[in-house]
């Protein structure tokens, strides 16, 4: 078990390491700290990280030992697999290719597998991107990429500083933004999902924020005939990509 620990692919540990990641601009999804970790190493990662935006996690050392046996020196990167992009490149390239936005819009789903499983399907219902917050997400991991059968290295991932933000500048750019929550009474079937949309799915445990839902155009559900409140949000996610494919192809 601890030599699985060790073979981490997605981590660097160390605080020359770290410096050297930033000052290579590699990926990174964040970069834990140790709590009270030696002050001096901690002003040279300090100096390195000036200016920086990434998202920073205070730690306790125990923490930081689950993760790696190895002299970590009371920092560890975990390294993003995939280069990030912004919404508003991937949008004019979409607008400038002649073709209709079709965008995705995760708020709050941390569960690394149905992230994978959200991007396969998303890839095979010809999202052309996913948007996800910075923060309360799932971090791309080599797992992440190995659910979603390699997707996650086709469909643009675009992270966010401010969800609604870019929620407000998706539907100012015209499309159509569709949440999908159990608080409507309008079936998914009966929604307009062709033409340039904006689909939200939100998280199992929380939903969709009340900040997001007043920013759709319309709020679609999901029929249930069972006893359970609701479905994996990775099958509801692929449910409504395919109604949105079924109402572009076949109607």
């Amino acid at each position: 078990m601890n030599k699985r620990k060790e073979e981490i692919p997605d981590i660097v540990f160390g605080v020359r390491a770290v410096i050297e990641a930033v000052r290579a601009e590699k990926e990174i999804n964040k970069i834990m700290i140790q709590k009270g970790m030696d002050k001096e190493l901690f002003y040279e990662l300090k100096d390195a990280l000036a200016d920086k935006k990434y998202t920073l996690q205070f730690v306790p050392q125990e923490k930081l030992n689950r993760l790696t046996k190895k002299n970590h020196q009371g920092v560890i990167a975990f390294i993003s697999p995939v280069s990030y992009h912004t919404i508003e490149d991937i949008l004019d390239e979409i607008l400038a290719a002649g073709d209709e936005p079709n965008i995705l819009i995760l708020d709050r789903i941390t569960d690394v597998r149905n992230f994978g499983a959200i991007a396969r399907t998303a890839e095979c219902s010809g999202v052309h991107a996913i948007v996800i917050p910075k923060t309360e997400t799932a971090m791309i991991t080599s797992d992440a990429i190995k659910t979603s059968s390699g997707a996650l290295h086709k469909v643009p991932v675009c992270k966010t500083n401010d969800l609604a933000k870019t929620v407000l500048f998706l539907k100012n750019s015209g499309l159509r933004i569709v949440a999908c929550t159990e608080k409507t009474d309008h079936f998914v079937f009966d929604a307009t999902l062709s033409g340039p949309t904006g689909v939200i799915m939100g998280s199992e445990e929380n939903g969709i924020s009340k900040e997001l839902l007043a920013l759709a155009h319309q709020r679609v559900k999901i029929p249930l005939l069972g006893t359970i409140g609701s479905y994996n949000v990775g099958v509801a996610c692929g449910i409504v990509l395919y109604e949105k494919m079924r109402q572009l192809i076949f109607e």
